[in-house]
């Protein structure tokens, strides 16, 4: 055994693992079963960067995040097939990949260590004070809100994000500094995996209708995940700080009545004026959130305030992508739950244009059949809706009969030009035809709708990967 180097027997059986600071995961392996994703592409960068030797599969290598682990030095392999797993390797997976997968099947063949991507996100949240931060909207834009304060500041934070972080490009990075920033998923409960220092919590709603067959689930999964940390950054709503249990430090946070323009926002946090480039009132709240949490982390918070001026948001959420031939502009937002769909469209008109046009791709059956209706009514606040069918991510049509996306466009009323396109190519023939100067294209959902968008400017654009759509969302 290499000097400095361990054995650490686990309830899972015997790992290698290194004592080395700085690279703490020298000698172990790890295999990552949908690697392309934003999420488990982040975790494979940051375990290379802590000595692991890093591997993994995909069913789509050509997205941003797979060309990123190029350049790392990590090559994906195209598809997933028995031969791609080390036999040596702990095999982390995702709740979307299912056990019928032939690398977890070869992986459990010979006795090798399974993974869940939240266990190995709660290992990495045990190595540096971690601001974790949880709800049902608002966690991309927020996190990476924090992220992006840390970096003014002089600070060099470690973080996993959902999405890519303009200000740095990428979604994850193991950095020197002492914070670690998470995203923390509740769609499927991995957020209490989790050992966070500082708990964020932007909003709670049932959005995840497979998993949570109640709010007061979800309360209780919020509640338990606050539970774990020593401050809970709350939202400042009754309902959210009685989530708070006692024994934690509550901080309630909100942006009162912000001014809000087409160049974005600005209000106030603790006599501080903060200005804002990214639109809408919801992202006010969220950077209160995000200033809420830097407060906590005792960084100098006029600093963080002042930095907030330069962020220019995070992937998929308020994306400008671009401008169509006829000079419109083109906004792609990972919107899949009537109230961020509400929210994004609220924005949208901040900007002042002539019309409104979007284009919708419902996220998973189970989700429309229980919000049909208000995604039409969301979806009624533009003027031209052109919905497409579900994206059925990791469920299934025939578990689902009578679930369509038509059921968003029958729902939509108060006089918006609604249509229905059985395909993304139906949808971007339909927008090529009528956009024009002065309109403005969003692109909803969390599926794969952002490359009808692409197609609009001109950019054969990639999608997510196959397993990233079919996972949290």
């Amino acid at each position: 055994m290499p000097a400095g180097v361990q054995r650490q027997t686990t309830d899972r059986g015997l790992r290698v693992v290194s004592m080395t600071a700085s690279t703490p995961w020298l000698g172990r392996e790890l295999h990552f079963v949908g690697i392309a994703g934003a999420g488990m592409s982040g975790l494979a960068l940051v375990a290379q960067s802590l000595g692991a030797k890093v591997t993994g599969s995909d069913q789509s290598v050509t997205n941003s995040y797979a060309v990123r682990l190029v350049q790392a030095g990590i090559k994906p392999f195209a598809g997933h097939a028995a031969g791609n797993v080390p036999p040596g390797a702990e095999v982390v997976v995702s709740t979307a990949i299912g056990p019928d997968n032939p690398e977890r099947q070869i992986a459990r063949a010979r006795d090798q260590v399974e993974l869940h991507r939240a266990e190995l996100l709660g290992e990495l949240t045990q190595l540096k004070p971690t601001i974790a931060v949880a709800g049902t909207h608002g966690k991309t834009t927020t996190s990476s809100m924090v992220v992006h304060a840390l970096h003014a500041c002089g600070l060099d934070p470690s973080y996993l994000i959902g999405g890519e972080v303009r200000t740095t490009g990428t979604n994850a990075a193991w950095g020197s500094g002492e914070w670690l920033v998470v995203e923390a998923d509740e769609s499927d409960r991995s957020l209490l995996r989790l050992s966070p220092h500082i708990a964020v919590l932007t909003n709670a709603e049932v959005d995840h209708h497979t998993v949570y067959a109640s709010q007061r689930e979800v309360d209780e999964t919020f509640a338990e995940f606050l539970g774990k940390a020593k401050t809970a950054v709350v939202w400042d709503r009754p309902e959210l700080l009685a989530l708070v249990p006692d024994g934690v430090e509550a901080v309630p946070f909100d942006a009162a009545r912000p001014r809000l323009h087409g160049g974005g926002s600005s209000f106030k946090v603790d006599g501080l004026n903060v200005e804002l480039v990214v639109p809408g009132a919801h992202n006010a709240r969220n950077a209160a959130g995000a200033l809420a949490a830097c407060k906590a982390a005792a960084l100098d918070l006029a600093a963080a305030a002042r930095s907030l001026h330069d962020f220019s948001g995070a992937g998929r959420r308020f994306e400008c992508i671009g401008t169509t031939p006829s000079g419109a502009p083109v906004v792609d937002d990972y919107a899949h739950h009537p109230t961020e769909v509400r929210a994004t469209l609220d924005a949208a008109r901040t900007l002042e244009p002539s019309r409104l046009i979007a284009i919708f791709q419902p996220h998973l059956f189970s989700r429309t059949q229980h919000e049909a209706v208000a995604f039409g009514e969301a979806l009624a606040l533009a003027d031209v809706v052109v919905v497409c069918d579900v994206y059925p991510a990791r469920e299934r049509a025939e578990d689902y009969p009578g679930v369509s996306g038509r059921l968003v466009l029958d729902a939509i009323h108060g006089g918006v030009e609604a249509s229905w396109a059985q395909t993304l190519d139906d949808a971007y023939a339909q927008v090529r035809k009528l956009v024009r100067e002065g309109d403005l294209v969003l692109t909803l959902g969390a599926g794969d709708v952002n490359s009808v968008g692409r197609r609009l400017i001109g950019v054969p654009g990639a999608s997510l990967s196959t397993e990233e759509a079919a996972g949290g969302g």
